[in-house]
């Protein structure tokens, strides 16, 4: 089972929306996954009361300190993705979350704002000794220069960022109030593409890392 932290210090970052599209791209690829909701505002909990009875992923929302007992469950009920949904603005069960984890995604908006406060997270997993990967999020049309400018302040936290981008699209905003993902209100739109070449990498990503891990 491989499991995911959705991390970021900062809010309105889009780790929610993150944490849903890859558990149901997960699960349209044959994957079983659960997400782990840590967050107090349960935002990915309300999303699955949203959903059709019977339709993954499953969502479990719990405290930082019961995720130990609750990888464990999803383990043993056939999970193959986990993704732990964390709060902003909380660095102990940020922590947790990132130490229970195998590999952690940082969405950030490009902005001056949200680059600045992914120190703190970075922090985060340098303490904890895991690695992590920026995924942009909420990008802007026309955004390359801006985005090329940014890769280079992070470069200097050691924090690779992922190949593909999240961009502002109207299947984001328009599915998750009816209890779905983009790619089910729009299978062939490109938010649908991209979320699909953004799990296609972390597939290929995280099974280098758990690799690693059983190398080492």
């Amino acid at each position: 089972m491989q499991t995911v932290v959705v991390v970021s210090q900062k809010g309105g970052t889009g780790k929610t929306t993150l944490a849903v599209h890859l558990a149901v791209e997960s699960e349209r690829n044959g994957k079983p996954a659960v997400i782990i909701d840590i967050d107090p505002q349960a935002s990915a909990s309300a999303w699955r009361d949203l959903r059709r009875a019977g339709v993954g992923p499953a969502v479990q929302s719990a405290q930082s300190a019961r995720l130990g007992p609750i990888l464990k469950a999803s383990a043993e009920a056939g999970a193959k993705l986990v993704l732990i949904d964390t709060p902003a603005r909380s660095e102990n069960p940020a922590l947790d979350a990132i130490r229970a984890s195998d590999l952690a995604l940082v969405p950030c908006r490009p902005g001056y704002f949200d680059t600045a406060a992914i120190r703190f997270t970075s922090n985060l997993l340098k303490l904890a000794g895991k690695p992590g990967f920026v995924v942009f999020s909420q990008v802007p049309a026309r955004a390359e220069g801006l985005l090329a400018e940014i890769r280079e302040v992070l470069a200097g936290y050691e924090l690779a960022v992922a190949p593909v981008s999240i961009h502002l699209r109207a299947a984001y905003l328009h599915s998750i109030p009816g209890g779905q993902a983009a790619q089910e209100y729009d299978p062939k739109g490109k938010a649908t593409s991209e979320i699909r070449d953004l799990f296609r990498w972390l597939d290929v990503t995280m099974a280098k890392q758990l690799a690693g891990k059983i190398a080492k």
